[in-house]
């Protein structure tokens, strides 16, 4: 890291003290907590690893030091606590992508504006053009499973499945899609993500050998879990 990105004293040290807050405020939910499953426990908990995080980071790029300690994820995430029986449901997803070949990427929106006179592709637009002609195209999944063909390079991914009450009344949220989502009424979430493939190395690195096969570095799927 350049002298210039570098985080300066002042955020160190307030990054130390949001930690020092949020050992407070985890103290005080857990002393005031009401059985094993406290969403205000749970709550103080993810600001203290978020903090946590934060200030190990920031005092890693100042002075190239760390934290001794760290605090684990719970494996459970926070608890469902909405209904039994939901009546409707919610599907997010997010996917994130790196643009590594963008000469790529615009000659397939272009290849698409050619044969969809409703395709509107500047050709001065260059890939943010190019992201809309094809995401107005293709279907999400088809660009997941084709991300190669369009210069994308794929990154982590999740889904979360909510459950609500009621369907909501049309047009009632789209001010704000995914502001209405509460962490406590996910179902299930599935994450796709390499950096699973860590927890997982030093058992399959000694089949491996044993076999004489490779492992390709692959995406895992990780299902079943609720935010943390």
């Amino acid at each position: 890291m350049s002298d210039a990105a570098l985080p300066t004293v002042a955020e160190v040290r307030a990054a130390a003290e949001a930690v020092k807050a949020a050992i407070d405020r985890h103290l005080a939910a857990v002393e005031r907590r009401i059985g094993d499953e406290d969403p205000d426990v749970y709550a103080a908990f993810n600001e203290l690893a978020a903090a946590a995080e934060e200030y190990d980071e920031l005092l890693y790029d100042r002075y190239d030091e760390v934290t001794p300690f760290e605090i684990p994820t719970p494996e459970d995430g926070v608890p469902y606590t909405g209904p039994a029986e939901p009546a409707a449901f919610s599907v997010l997803i997010r996917r994130d992508y790196a643009v590594v070949e963008p000469a790529r990427l615009i000659a397939q929106a272009e290849r698409v504006a050619a044969h969809d006179l409703d395709a509107d592709f500047a050709h001065d637009g260059g890939t943010a053009d190019a992201l809309g002609v094809l995401f107005g195209e293709y279907e999400p999944d088809e660009i997941a499973s084709r991300s190669k063909d369009f210069g994308l390079e794929e990154g982590d991914s999740t889904l979360w499945i909510a459950a609500s009450e009621e369907m909501t009344e049309p047009g009632e949220w789209l001010g704000s899609p995914f502001g209405h989502i509460d962490a406590q009424d996910v179902l299930h979430r599935f994450d796709v993500s390499s950096v699973f493939d860590e927890e997982t190395d030093e058992f399959d690195d000694t089949e491996d050998q044993m076999q004489g096969q490779d492992r390709d570095g692959g995406r895992t799927t990780r299902p079943g879990l609720t935010p943390a």
